[in-house]
């Protein structure tokens, strides 16, 4: 069972205005609790002439960890709105922090639940995203001359290929969710010559 989550590269952001007050939302991929908070800490010093750094972040395959922060606003305004959104999304290891530079007017809790909300929803917009899931990995021996063609074939049956060694003889690292139906594809693809080592698994990225 597989989750969603950003892709990893730059923060996603976004920003919006409402009655002058500015708020800038920032999503970053984090992987535990400690990298979430280190964002919220990042972008108090780097924008500390702002009154509000609002956050949210959900960690773990089932949204286990979830956490929320209103840093000054009316209880429930401002963290819980950005959490909703991020559970909404259905994504996790995502951290949300948005910045809001008071426009001089009050917007009332309704206005910014909403403002709080529509910053990180804006913000999602902009993200990329990948599937994260849990996969068998195992290695694959083969010389060098059918190197090239087997790993073809084991890709077009939707095997990922995390890279090859070249030494002695080619080494395919592969990863998949059904260890039997790799076993399949690697004897028809090898007339029964070559043989899988398992390695144990790992949470991979998979594209959407």
């Amino acid at each position: 069972m597989g989750y969603r989550t950003l892709a990893v590269g730059p923060d996603a952001t976004a920003e919006i205005e409402v009655k002058r007050s500015r708020f800038l939302a920032v999503l970053r991929r984090v992987g535990s609790e400690e990298d979430a908070r280190a964002l919220t800490g990042e972008l108090r010093r780097t924008h500390h002439d702002a009154r509000h750094h609002c956050s949210a972040f959900v960690i773990g395959p089932r949204q286990q960890l979830q956490r929320s922060n209103d840093d000054g606003e009316p209880a429930g305004t401002a963290g819980m709105p950005m959490l909703q959104v991020l559970l909404g999304a259905g994504i996790s290891d995502v951290a949300a922090v948005v910045v809001r530079w008071f426009g001089g007017t009050l917007l009332g809790a309704g206005g910014l639940v909403r403002a709080y909300g529509d910053a990180v929803t804006a913000a999602l917009a902009a993200a990329g995203f990948v599937e994260r899931e849990q996969l068998a990995l195992a290695d694959l021996e083969l010389p060098h001359a059918d190197a090239g063609r087997v790993e073809s074939e084991l890709r077009a049956n939707g095997v990922t290929v995390l890279g090859t060694d070249y030494a002695a003889v080619a080494t395919l690292h592969l990863a998949v969710a059904d260890l039997n139906r790799l076993r399949e594809l690697v004897a028809v693809a090898t007339s029964g010559t070559a043989e899988l080592v398992e390695t144990g698994s790992r949470w991979i990225d998979l594209p959407t």
